[in-house]
């Protein structure tokens, strides 16, 4: 799993450190009214300790989730799983990272101890108490163990995953932990709410603290002379940008041009697309000066155009989706914040991937590298238009999907690698390069960007209750193929149907036509990806 604290390393630390200033100053503020036993947050303690003792008394049930969370969010419990993680970055020779999770858990496992025997506050009095524990009660230790916890996943997800689903559920049980590790406290009637707060800004200044410091700037990237996959030194690459998509020019150009000089490359060379030009003379313009990687900016009919141009050329191209579908970087792993993809393109490696030529009846030969299509399929990409994805982004596909479902069906000829043809009564028929349709939709479950092979769906629904079905043996990645849900796989793919259709390539809509025509080019393409 590539490690890129980039991501979550301060460039401009100052933010950092008055955020964790201001929860100094209310851990410290805190402190002091506990200390001199002032009166409004005593009263505050006492009511909120007094509620939480009568909604939670005499009901065992909840009571036992409460004493399993405490021994499930435990300080120990918690310490114990940081201290794994931290094994694991070692063994990953991630050694800044595992360093700095050890030392956070050395601190808090040290700190937390001290703060309560100097406060040596009491914790709460109850006639029938709930549970018993001994000891002092500020700050809370299972607070604190849980704001040292929550923090450094969150850290952590972010260093270690792009954005995703994955990212997005370990952050949210990072939180979750760690809020319940404190509220299970005060339920249980064993500290007061300034104990819990206390307890979380704790652990949270000691693992903001030692991040700042591990990752203060130049501590972990410092400029790197960046190399291809043979060693070779790189340095100067060209940008191709679609003005539509970049919002703010200026700023994006000089977000490149900085993180260009942070990763050793040379200023780099610019070009905007045209509406009559979507990037092939630019390619050639980039090529012709000798470049050593194009970093193109746009939607997947901007990255078609430049990959098809710079495939079986040697010269590396580095994506920065700024599109509605943007599904090479989806089934690549890419990262789809433009600031983030842009340092992948610069500080990565090159992969080496498919691509697919591709030609019909009124279609020039071009290459393709996701998805082409015929019928629906094209239909509903030029059923979508630019105002709806403008405003929607992909979903807008899905409106376009649903005003689509009546689409006749039409009889096509699939031929591949010049075997036997397939006669079907289609909706629509789809060869891929890769598997995943938006929101991860697996239409093509086996299909891979770097087997050498393509795949093709042959989708014939009768009716709506058809589609419903259709839709289910998708998204379960049903491998069972009958007449309504074909797929074939091979190098060479024909299409011939028997009238006129609509056709797409990459999402693009590029006319109708009878026939379409694709052969994989296989490890053609170079593409930037994280190391």
């Amino acid at each position: 799993m590539p490690i890129d604290v980039g991501r979550v390393r301060p460039r401009n630390v100052r933010p950092w450190w008055i955020t964790v200033a201001v929860m100094v100053a209310v851990l410290t503020g805190l402190t002091v009214a506990v200390d001199r036993a002032w009166g409004p947050l005593l009263s505050a303690d006492k009511t909120v300790a007094e509620w939480a003792h009568d909604l939670t008394y005499g009901h065992g049930g909840f009571v036992d989730v409460l004493l399993t969370v405490r021994i499930a969010a435990a300080p120990l419990t918690l310490r114990a799983l940081l201290l794994v993680i931290a094994a694991a970055l070692a063994w990953g020779q991630a050694w800044r990272l595992s360093g700095w999770l050890l030392t956070v858990v050395a601190v808090e496992w040290l700190v937390a101890p001290a703060f309560k025997v100097a406060l040596d506050r009491p914790r709460p009095s109850w006639d029938a108490p709930i549970t018993t524990v001994g000891g002092f009660s500020f700050p809370s230790g299972h607070a604190a163990g849980g704001g040292m916890f929550a923090t450094a996943i969150v850290l952590l997800a972010v260093a270690m995953l792009y954005r995703s689903r994955l990212r997005r559920t370990l952050c949210a049980l990072g939180l979750a932990v760690g809020v319940a590790a404190g509220l299970d406290r005060i339920f249980l009637g064993v500290h007061y709410l300034s104990d819990v707060v206390a307890g979380w800004l704790l652990g949270t200044v000691i693992v903001l603290t030692g991040w700042l410091v591990v990752m203060r700037p130049g501590a972990v990237l410092p400029p790197l002379a960046v190399t291809d996959a043979v060693g070779a030194r790189l340095s100067r690459f060209a940008v191709i940008v679609n003005p539509v998509h970049t919002g703010d020019a200026t700023a994006f150009q000089a977000s490149v041009a900085a993180a260009a000089t942070r990763w050793g490359w040379d200023a780099p060379l610019w070009y905007e697309t045209r509406a009559d030009d979507p990037g092939v003379s630019m390619s050639e313009q980039a090529l012709a000066a000798g470049v050593q990687m194009v970093l193109v900016a746009g939607g997947d009919g901007t990255v078609r155009v430049v990959c098809a141009e710079l495939a079986r050329t040697g010269v590396a191209v580095g994506i920065v989706p700024l599109g509605t579908g943007n599904l090479l970087a989806r089934n690549l792993g890419l990262p789809l914040h433009p600031a983030e993809a842009v340092e992948t393109a610069l500080s990565g490696q090159d992969r080496a991937v498919d691509v697919v030529a591709v030609h019909g009846d009124d279609l020039p030969e071009t290459c393709f590298t996701v998805m082409a299509g015929l019928g629906l399929d094209a239909a509903i990409m030029a059923g979508a238009p630019d105002e709806l994805k403008a405003r929607m982004g992909w979903p807008a596909y899905v409106v376009s999907a649903l005003r689509q479902l009546r689409h006749p069906a039409t009889w096509v000829e699939v031929r591949v690698d010049g075997g036997p043809p397939v006669r079907r009564k289609a909706r629509t028929v789809v060869v891929g390069n890769v598997g995943s349709l938006q929101a991860g939709i697996p239409l093509l479950p086996d299909a891979l960007i770097d087997d050498g092979r393509l795949d093709v769906v042959v989708i014939a629904p009768q009716h709506t209750v058809g589609w419903l079905r259709l839709v289910l043996r998708v998204l379960r990645r049903t491998r069972r193929t009958d007449e309504r849900l074909d797929r074939m796989t091979g190098r060479r793919v024909s299409i011939r149907a028997e009238k006129p259709l609509l056709r797409q390539l990459d999402g693009d809509p590029v006319g109708e036509g009878e026939e379409l025509h694709a052969q994989v080019l296989a490890g053609t393409l170079l593409v930037r990806v994280p190391r």
